[in-house]
């Protein structure tokens, strides 16, 4: 089946990574709030969305994406020290949004936003990990195509004006940017409002 653009999908699914040889669960896309995205806009997981992309309605799924498809390795030089004046407001540090085992939004010099993870809080420094939360792992990927067919013109304009306007994929734990990045995290590649981390 020849693969067309901008197909609006939308799929439910459970998340495994594993770990030792035991699977474990790591998010769940129900039928209810499943993870939607149109194709061809870098919203996802390249390899994701090629596993999907040319599925029907109601088909279902199972396949793995090696850790070189989907976050890459664990990167020990992306967990960093930071100094503690970074996360000052008004004088004082920020504990309302800085805190152990916290994800947090950061931005660089140039603009571009990322997630982090505030692993640990010194008297004058933050260790955050900037590694995806699924970084280093294989995802396996079980599920059902709840929706599969072309993307409305209006569907096609609400995701442009999300990728150009910013968001939040508060749930994914991940980066929306790819990042993303996952939102996880996020996030997908970009992709926005999913609350799903590839």
């Amino acid at each position: 089946m020849e693969e067309i653009q901008n197909k609006y999908i939308a799929v439910s699914y459970k998340l495994y990574t594993t770990n030792n040889g035991e699977a474990g669960l790591v998010e769940h896309a129900t039928e209810d709030k499943p993870f939607q995205f149109v194709s061809g806009f870098g919203m996802t997981l390249p390899d994701f969305e090629k596993e999907i992309v040319n599925l029907n309605k109601g088909d279902e799924f199972d396949f793995t994406l090696t850790k070189k498809q989907a976050y890459g390795d664990f990167v020990e030089e992306r967990v960093l020290d930071l100094d503690k004046s970074i996360f000052m407001i008004n004088g004082h540090f920020d504990h309302e949004n800085i805190y152990q085992d916290a994800y947090v939004e950061l931005q660089n010099e140039d603009g571009n936003h990322f997630m982090g993870h505030v692993l640990e809080i010194s008297e004058d420094k933050v260790k955050m990990d900037l590694n995806h939360p699924l970084a280093g792992k294989d995802l396996n990927f079980k599920g059902k195509v709840i929706e599969s067919r072309p993307a409305t013109n209006e569907e096609i304009e609400g995701i442009i004006n999300r990728m150009h306007g910013g968001c939040n994929c508060d749930s994914c734990q991940g980066g929306c940017d790819g990042h993303h990045e996952h939102g996880e995290g996020h996030h997908h590649e970009g992709g926005c409002g999913c609350g799903h981390c590839h």
